[in-house]
């Protein structure tokens, strides 16, 4: 849902606004309310944040979080998933997690719904490219299929056996049809 405003806002005067549910991002002036998410949308992102967090919390590498704000560059978008590298995450001087980050993710990872624009999405990937992201994943659950993208390269459409990239830090191998596999729990 895009909601017209009269007065165009700022991303200051956006961010002053009231959280939506589901969230909605400020994307070149307007407001976009994401879709609510469904049951394959949902256990991917649940899967997608256990995996990679098992492998990066503890030992400090990165985290993996759902639905995060990330303000910068002009918008204010919420990924589906966002990584952060340990280091990069803007702790409080009390070592806790800030409501707000106002940076790109390194990772940013995306899930598409049947009722969103793939190039709305797209942009936003795209978007976090260009400010400092290192990684970014399109997943297309009908398609089985995850496009790929990495800052100066072309994309790459990524299907069945291939092996995913992921931050090099992370020790974590995944196939695309192991991404998908995890929509079976039956």
């Amino acid at each position: 849902m895009v909601q017209t405003l009269s007065k165009p806002l700022t991303l200051q005067e956006f961010l002053q606004l009231p959280e939506t549910k589901p969230a909605s991002e400020y994307i070149n002036g307007e407001i976009i309310q994401k879709p609510m998410p469904k049951g394959r949308h949902s256990r991917l992102q649940g899967k997608l944040c256990a995996a990679i967090n098992q492998v990066a919390e503890e030992a400090k590498i990165a985290y993996a979080f759902p639905e995060l704000r990330c303000s910068f560059g002009g918008r204010s978008i919420v990924p589906d998933v966002a990584v952060f590298r340990w280091d990069r995450i803007p702790f409080t001087p009390e070592g806790e997690v800030p409501d707000n980050f106002n940076l790109p993710p390194d990772w940013t990872i995306e899930i598409l719904s049947p009722e969103q624009r793939a190039n709305k999405v797209l942009g936003n990937i795209l978007h976090c490219l260009e400010h400092g992201s290192q990684l970014g994943w399109f997943l297309d659950p009908d398609d089985l299929s995850i496009l790929l993208f990495q800052p100066q390269k072309q994309p790459v459409l990524c299907q069945s056996d291939r092996v995913l990239s992921v931050l090099p830090e992370l020790e974590l191998a995944l196939t695309v049809d192991r991404v998908f596999d995890w929509l079976k729990m039956g």
